[in-house]
């Protein structure tokens, strides 16, 4: 197998002992019965809590998938595993608290069995026993399974806290929509408090409507879910707190780019933008829903894997990662890549610990050194003073 590289569109099993303990402790009526409380996910002990985003890793069937778009002399034995070597790179590089695979996880088209190119896929997380999380993309039911198949089998993997849909939500479209809280450090004030929330929507794969072509969109049964989610979640923030004067906040992941993402000139960017936005000609509405919502601080997405930037928009960033898998279509010389994510705690005395104060991201380069670019601060930032204010809109 080769090193790294720079370098498509076109059963049951038995549960890991993480899942258990997330089955035994999760909460679930705090708020109704739409979301719960899991204590797999907690800030470390110094006060962050890390996600590494996986994009478009596009597996097929291991060591007999070549892979697209490399250089000539990159060729030849590169193939899957070069995807799966990255991936263990990475979670030894960072060691996030969460991983989040963020769609087009394999290559429905060349996977022959759906099963075991997702066991190959997901194997490094698994194996590291670190949480994992994932949503679908428009390829990952190309294969021998439905789009409910696929997102069915995920969930009972071993280490995953995936889930189907909301518990106690009657009809919603799409697979894979469902929502994580991130509590306090241990043994502080905010140990059982959730202070950061991650959701995950099923973004779908081809529009159903004949005389609208192209990609799906989210849907207005995902849209109110988010919504009602997120209030009761800025209720509950304010319920046993001194009342703050904003929400905790919310980090999202779905596949496909909202119409949003193509307001964005080079200029306004953090990144590169290399190739056209694949949105959908239907505009939902969704991202009026992220403003009114006020929750959430930034967006992250795959779907484009040679767009990696992040623009901003109403107080909303929104983010690529690019494209993570060697199987996927990408730029011969330009480095596979993955998006990082680190949320931060304030603090204001020893182990006196404050809600979330910074949100930053960088991207890592599948070369030799696996090479950092592009940090960023998304929310909050240091003045000439020292302290933490907004960030302001960039577009």
């Amino acid at each position: 197998m080769m090193g790294h590289l720079s370098a498509e569109r076109p059963l049951v099993r038995p549960f890991s002992s993480l899942k258990v303990l997330v089955v035994l402790v999760t909460i679930c009526a705090c708020i109704g019965s739409n979301f719960a409380i899991s204590t797999a996910l907690r800030f470390n002990k110094y006060g962050e809590f890390k996600i590494l985003q996986v994009a478009d890793m596009h597996y097929g069937n291991g060591q007999k998938t070549p892979c697209l778009n490399v250089l000539p002399n990159q060729v030849k034995g590169c193939s899957d595993l070069n995807t799966t070597a990255f991936i263990k790179r990475m979670i030894k590089a960072e060691k996030p608290n969460l991983i989040v695979f963020t769609g087009d996880n394999i290559f429905g088209f060349d996977a022959t069995d759906a099963k075991k190119s997702m066991e190959a896929a997901f194997a490094p997380a698994i194996e590291s026993n670190i949480p994992w999380a994932a949503v679908l993309g428009n390829h990952d039911q190309e294969s021998t399974l439905t789009r409910e198949g696929v997102m069915q089998y995920i969930v009972g993997m071993n280490n995953t806290l995936s889930m189907l849909n909301p518990a106690g939500v009657q009809k919603i479209d799409g697979f894979g929509n469902y929502n994580l809280e991130v509590v306090g450090v241990h043994d502080s004030l905010l140990q059982n408090k959730s202070i950061l929330n991650l959701y995950f929507l099923d973004s779908g794969d081809y529009s159903k409507v004949p005389f609208i072509p192209g990609y799906d969109w989210i849907k207005s049964s995902q849209k109110s879910w988010f919504l009602r989610t997120s209030g009761a979640l800025k209720k509950s923030y304010n319920a046993h707190l001194e009342r703050q004067h904003v929400p905790a906040p919310g980090l999202m992941f779905f596949h496909i780019p909202l119409p949003e993402y193509k307001h964005f000139s080079t200029s306004k960017i953090t990144g590169v933008k290399q190739e056209g936005i694949s949105s959908p000609v239907k505009n939902s509405g969704f991202f009026d829903a992220l403003v009114k919502a006020g929750d959430v601080r930034a967006v992250f997405i795959g779907h484009d894997h040679l767009n990696d930037f992040c623009g901003t928009r109403k107080h909303i960033h929104l983010c690529y990662a690019g494209g993570f898998g060697y199987h996927a279509y990408g730029k011969a010389g330009w480095s596979r890549r993955a998006r990082v994510i680190s949320v931060k705690l304030g603090k204001t005395g020893k182990r006196v610990w404050s809600p979330v104060s910074m949100i930053k991201t960088w991207k890592r380069l599948d070369d030799a050194k696996l090479s950092t670019i592009d940090a960023q601060v998304l929310y909050g930032k240091k003045n000439s003073r020292g302290s933490v204010e907004m960030t302001v809109d960039s577009a």
